[in-house]
């Protein structure tokens, strides 16, 4: 385990005996987890097929030297005593459809340019394709992106797969033993120079998000040896509302 330059805190210790016990019901495989940078800002890209990714991520992550901040929905914040854990620990609240929406962004924005490493799911929850691809995501990845390559702070994306295998959502179906593997792919920085200098609008922002998405769903298409589909799948609410 690499040690950490950033001191852990009580409630990520606490988390720590939560989640790594959790984490040990996965075999990981994980590549280019030496592109986890030891100090200084970082934005880590992922996607998301269970509600155990984040505990398995969030050790991959600390066994790496770093104490990753998650961006997670408002709600986990009223949880009772798990509110303490993620709060305590550095998780960042998103507040979507709320005139505090945009305060996640700005919280982000302040922790990768404060040194943190920062972890987010763009889809804003586990995809709901039915094949488990990444689905067309939310722009907030793009906005933190964005502010990255104007502050010189890397963005890395990473693919995830084998999570489901333990505990699927859709069928309801906890599965601890025998441990399953799960390989995950972490890149070196990506390279978002094209898009320096570029008028922020709408346009711009679904861009980054596509692009950034699709890296992770060919890495996907890497870790699963078949090939990707051609489009992000869409849900029904997802239509309705963009980003």
């Amino acid at each position: 385990m690499a040690r950490r330059l950033e001191k852990s805190g009580f409630w990520v210790l606490v988390t720590c005996q939560i989640f790594y016990p959790l984490a040990w019901l996965a075999k990981v495989r994980a590549r280019g987890a030496e592109n986890i940078r030891r100090e200084g800002g970082v934005l880590l890209v992922m996607n998301h097929v269970s509600h155990i990714d984040p505990p398995i991520d969030a050790v991959l992550v600390h066994r790496n030297g770093r104490v990753p901040r998650f961006l997670a929905k408002d709600s986990l914040f009223r949880t009772p005593v798990f509110k303490y854990m993620i709060r305590g620990a550095g998780s960042i609240p998103v507040y979507r459809a709320s005139v505090n929406a945009g305060e996640s962004l700005v919280a982000a924005k302040e922790a990768l340019l404060g040194g943190k490493f920062v972890v987010i799911y763009p889809e804003g929850t586990i995809t709901r394709d039915p094949e488990g691809w990444p689905m067309r995501s939310r722009t907030g990845v793009a906005r933190l992106a964005l502010d990255c390559l104007e502050a010189g702070v890397p963005v890395l994306t990473a693919a995830r797969w084998g999570t489901r295998d333990i505990l699927n959502a859709y069928t309801r179906k906890f599965r601890p033993f025998p441990r399953k593997t799960v390989q995950v792919d972490v890149s070196s920085p990506v390279d978002l120079s094209e898009f320096k200098g570029r008028e922020i609008d709408n346009e711009l922002l679904r861009e980054v998000t596509d692009f950034l998405m699709t890296r992770v769903r060919d890495q996907l298409a890497e870790l699963r040896g078949e090939p990707a589909p051609t489009q992000f799948y869409v849900s029904a609410k997802a239509k309705k509302t963009d980003g």
